[in-house]
């Protein structure tokens, strides 16, 4: 039995129940893989299942607002996929009358969808024989092939997506990429993979030298950088807050947040006065100044540790553009300022 052909029976006698791989519509495909983008499917599929809910046609969401989709969007992370994913919904609802591109070439023109994206589409909903390509596919080919390329190298890409294409099932291509992605997903899994159980333990090459654990090889590590983010949380006599929207390029490009003193280290309460004093946040006469929380919050995103501290500021009279904490709830937050809006208010 060849590669493709076993993959494709352990895939269809082990495969996960996902609603989008029952339809090959392709607004519901393409939702689901911009949703699952380095995220697991169990915090994806919740927000799929609201998407389309919510958005039921790519008309539906490109009428959205961004601010709705954000909102949706919430909890996700990586929110430059919201925007894209709004920004392509309306090229494809007013520029295409609403009709998805069926090919993997005219599916690269739309915004937002790369070369996986635009396979997992054109594979999924037209069977177009074309090889989908990610972290699980690399894993998989890498340990079964003993690939000991870097996966990180510009040339590395390339390289998987010609072995894919060569094995890739030309009857059944839609079957065959979601069997290896699944198979990635819940079998050769990255750490401690149960090999003695594994249908390809006879001539997976990676597990006849002892090499499962090496591969695959990734050498570029990503650089963290530290920030520590002091928001200012203003709260006038009537309980009415102030809350802005982020607008430089960058982390939360356009969601909301208090006002901001980014700072290079951890603040007491005499140098954020101090801080505070040089800004022009507010005219109101500052009346009490003091922290939510004893420690700051850490938030972990890919690149960046940020170190968070909330100070609640009462101030004399009413804020100017003042809203109220009901009235807040409804913007789109990052999920770190969201969370705390529901424990604190």
């Amino acid at each position: 039995m060849t590669f493709s052909n076993r993959l494709i029976q352990w895939y269809l006698e082990n495969k996960r129940d996902l609603p989008w791989r029952n339809t090959t519509n392709p607004y519901q495909i393409w939702l689901s893989e911009i949703i699952l983008q380095q995220t697991r499917v169990a915090q994806g599929l919740p927000y799929y299942l609201r998407f389309v809910e919510n958005f039921p046609t790519v008309f539906d969401l490109a009428n959205a607002s961004e601010e709705q989709v954000l909102k949706l969007w919430q909890g996700l992370g990586y929110y430059s996929r919201g925007r894209n994913l709004h920004k392509t919904a309306q090229i494809i609802a007013f520029e295409c009358n609403e009709m998805f591109p069926k090919t993997y070439t005219e599916l690269l023109k739309l915004k937002g969808i790369g070369t996986y994206t635009a396979a997992a589409i054109a594979s999924f909903s037209q069977k177009e024989v074309v090889p989908v390509v990610d972290g699980n596919v690399f894993r998989v080919l890498a340990r079964y092939f003993d690939v000991e390329t870097d996966i990180s190298s510009a040339t590395a890409k390339k390289e998987f997506t010609a072995l894919a294409n060569e094995l890739i099932d030309k009857k059944q291509p839609d079957l065959f990429n979601q069997a290896l992605m699944e198979f990635g997903a819940l079998q050769c899994v990255p750490k401690n993979p149960i090999c003695s159980m594994c249908i390809f333990n006879e001539s997976c090459a990676a597990l006849q030298k002892k090499k499962v654990d090496l591969l695959p090889i990734k050498l570029k590590k990503t650089k963290v950088t530290e920030r520590y983010f002091n928001y200012l949380v203003f709260e006038d006599e009537s309980g009415n807050l102030l809350i802005q929207q982020r607008t430089s390029k960058g982390i939360w490009h356009n969601l909301y947040e208090f006002p901001l003193i980014e700072s290079e280290k951890e603040l007491d309460e005499e140098e954020l006065i101090e801080k505070i004093s040089t800004t022009s946040f507010l005219t109101n006469k500052l009346v009490s100044i003091k922290p939510f929380d004893e420690k700051s919050v850490l938030h972990i995103l890919s690149h960046q540790r940020l170190k968070i501290r909330f100070w609640g500021l009462n101030v004399d009279g009413k804020i100017e553009k003042g809203i109220s904490k009901e009235a807040v709830k409804k913007f789109p937050f990052p999920i770190v300022i969201f969370n705390f809006i529901e424990k604190n208010f």
